[in-house]
């Protein structure tokens, strides 16, 4: 480990490789030929054992019976862009197959996440003889038994992390291999053409990127399948919300879907209700698409800056009481919940420890929890049931409700649970796969670097690093803001690094972490580095 300017941690892969290629596979576990050949040439029968889950064909037959009985089918989702995209992924299969669909997403203040007794008598009072959950529904024992006692069958599909007893439904397609439109995708895929299921993975590879993930193995495949028909989609929706959000067909990558997509997306289920947002995905009207995409693109700025707002006043009670501490729990009445998880993400980032967002806005509080690498945080927050009403999640991200006047005693215990557990922050670390020469820095790796797309959780982004580069050029830009230098001869720039333009001199020997890209200007390419952080 080294400790770069910024005070971040350098923890550098063990190098085995000169060929940087070779050592950027060898850091993502892939060593044999096949494994390789499988990552850059993933087809679908390499992936056939993780598509099939247990309880597809009593979840299908059961499906089918419906729709040939003309029962009108419910299908209880969820607020997040995960949640939506299952809906869609379930109302294009079943309305293919000339089924009833019905979709019910819970509003994230009135009704919380998962599924509910209020959601199943509203599919009661609508006349269903099915309920089916995307995205949820793996710890609801209680409100499985309700189904049962008022004539619903339930099926269960879902990839969050199950408890000891399972919910005692008509049948569970359950997965955390997946994101939950990929647990749906892999249920509607045993029910109608190839072509239709095929067609559906651009939706799958939006929910699989926002979900957050790993992309390798299957989801890597999902999701480099997603992009190609989501760079070809025509799907209404999708193409309103491309044009809205200033992107083009044909560019699209996973960035684009984790930046700039997903959270518009994600956004009216934060600050309102999240049917508009299925709406667009599941609309053949191009004039309605555009009005819904606008709609969604309002709500994104909005959300913006309820979370900018809720980040800074987090931030002063933090520098007054939490600092220190190895969890940080901050709540308060003026936040929404909808935004709670957005609060936690950036925290976490800023003091490389736990973090929970509380909103009291009700009597009911709602949190969001994110967490760092070495903690698994559903599982700490678990240990506190007794003082919470509900709870579920993963080991990063979790999210809980719990009445407000028990967050005191909830703080306590859990600063007493993470204390005792001994958990140790590093502060940031930046990741390093492989050191590179000057020398072999060129287009062509460039251009082999650009393979490892879809890159995302466990497959990032090829992170480089050069040691002992000669520096010169040095100089700053955008008022001050950004860095700009030549190292060993190439053209580097360091965004939100001015301000350190004083620490580095002509002629100095730095240690530089990258990440190559391409830079176009008037016509021409040019190498550049992408600075990432610098050591001395």
């Amino acid at each position: 480990m080294v400790q770069s300017l910024g005070m971040k941690t350098w923890k550098i892969a063990p190098q085995k490789f000169d060929d940087p290629i070779k050592q950027l596979l060898y850091n993502r576990g892939i060593k044999t030929e096949i494994e390789v050949n499988k990552f850059f040439h993933p087809k679908l029968e390499n992936f056939e054992k993780d598509f099939k889950i247990a309880g597809l064909e009593k979840a299908k037959k059961r499906i089918l019976d419906a729709i040939k009985n003309d029962e009108l089918i419910v299908v209880f989702g969820d607020y997040d862009a995960d949640g939506v995209c299952s809906l869609a992924v379930m109302y294009y299969a079943i309305t293919e197959l000339g089924g009833k669909f019905l979709p019910y997403i819970p509003h994230r203040d009135k009704e919380g996440y998962g599924l509910s007794k209020v959601g199943l008598d509203y599919a009661k009072e609508q006349g269903a003889g099915l309920v089916i959950t995307v995205d949820n529904g793996i710890v609801a024992l209680e409100q499985a038994k309700y189904a049962k006692e008022i004539g619903l069958d339930l099926i269960i599909t879902d990839h969050h992390l199950p408890q000891d007893t399972l919910p005692g439904a008509y049948a569970i397609v359950h997965s955390t291999t997946f994101c939950g439109a990929g647990v749906a995708w892999c249920l509607v895929r045993t029910m109608v053409e190839e072509s239709l299921s095929n067609n559906l993975l651009d939706i799958v590879a939006i929910a699989t990127v926002c979900d957050m993930v790993p992309l390798i193995g299957v989801n890597r495949f999902l999701v480099k399948e997603g992009l190609k028909k989501l760079n070809h989609t025509t799907k209404a929706g999708l193409i309103a919300l491309i044009i809205e959000s200033g992107l083009t067909k044909g560019e699209i990558a996973t960035y684009h879907i984790g930046h700039i997509i997903g959270p518009r997306i994600n956004a009216l289920g934060r600050i309102d209700h999240a049917m508009d947002s299925l709406r667009l995905l599941c609309t053949k009207d191009s004039t309605k698409a555009r009005t819904i995409a606008k709609h969604l693109s309002e709500a994104n700025e909005q959300k913006k800056l309820l979370t900018i707002e809720a980040i800074y006043e987090a931030k002063e009670i933090i520098n007054q009481t939490d600092k220190q501490k190895k969890i940080i729990i901050v709540h308060s009445e003026k936040w929404i919940a909808g935004i709670m998880g957005l609060v936690a993400g950036r925290l976490v980032e800023e003091y490389a420890v736990p973090v929970i967002a509380i909103s009291c806005e009700t009597g009911i509080a709602k949190g969001s929890a994110r967490s760092t690498n070495d903690v698994n945080i559903v599982e700490v927050i678990r240990k506190c049931d007794d003082l919470l009403i509900a709870v579920g999640g993963h080991p990063k991200a979790a999210g809980f409700s719990i009445e407000t006047e028990k967050i005191g005693e909830f703080r306590q215990r859990m600063e007493e649970l993470l204390e005792n557990g001994g958990v140790i922050s590093e502060g940031e670390v930046v990741n390093i796969d492989a050191i590179l020469a000057p020398k072999q820095i060129t287009k062509k790796l460039i251009s082999d670097l650009d393979e490892f797309e879809p890159t995302g959780v466990e497959n990032p982004k090829p992170l480089l690093a050069s040691l002992n580069i000669p520096v010169s050029d040095i100089k700053t830009v955008g008022q001050g803001k950004h860095l700009k230098f030549k190292a060993a001869g190439l053209d580097a720039i360091a965004f939100g690094m001015g301000e350190i333009s004083d620490q580095i001199k002509n002629g100095q020997e730095i240690n530089v972490a990258y990440q190559l890209e391409l830079n176009t200007f008037n016509g021409t390419e040019k190498l550049q580095l992408k600075v990432v952080d610098l050591k001395l």
